[in-house]
């Protein structure tokens, strides 16, 4: 008398519960797997079983073990309230040690929408060649004060003072005081 054979992982539910999780359609999550729409929609109805290959890039995609998907169990709910110690939030320093950008969002969210703690010492600058267009920043002076630039125009900002300006074009934000400068700065990319 034979066993009967084992199933495969049905990954449907958990692959349908993770994209949307991450508010990704279908076509996005296709684009960035690599995978066909077609396919991932019989994915998700379970009408399809995929190569571990299939699997493996849309676990990547997606920024999960591939044990996960191939679990078949319906991914934990993303806790209501998410704590990052100051530690292990990433900064990135200019060469000259000048500035410092502190990344406060989401690394997920880069290239659409950004949001950095920016610390400017005297005299330091921190400036950026043209963003795509469209592309927007919003200073927001905690402290000191800071010269923005962009284009041609220059605009000097005090503490409490939010200046939205075009990214689509060279731009600068340098700090004329005599103390550390520190500030908000969003940046919205167009979708």
């Amino acid at each position: 008398m034979s066993q009967p054979v084992p199933e495969p992982p049905r990954v449907g539910q958990t692959l349908a519960a993770l994209r949307q999780s991450r508010a990704l359609s279908m076509d996005e999550l296709s684009r960035q797997a690599g995978v066909s729409k077609s396919m991932l929609s019989q994915i998700e109805r379970n009408q399809a079983n995929p190569t571990v290959a299939v699997v493996w890039r849309l676990a990547n995609a997606l920024g999960v073990p591939l044990a996960e998907l191939l679990s078949g169990d319906k991914p934990a709910a993303a806790p209501v309230i998410a704590t990052v110690p100051a530690h292990a939030i990433p900064a990135l320093r200019s060469p000259d040690g000048q500035c410092e950008l502190q990344i406060l969002g989401p690394l997920e969210l880069a290239g659409q929408f950004e949001w950095y703690h920016l610390t400017v010492q005297p005299g330091g600058a921190l400036v950026s060649e043209a963003h795509e267009p469209g592309s927007r920043e919003h200073l927001s002076l905690l402290v000191g004060e800071m010269m923005v630039e962009a284009g041609d125009e220059r605009s000097r900002l005090k503490a409490g003072e939010t200046a939205r300006y075009a990214a689509d074009q060279p731009h600068g934000l340098r700090n004329p005081g005599s103390q550390a400068a520190v500030a908000l700065l969003v940046v919205i990319h167009p979708v």
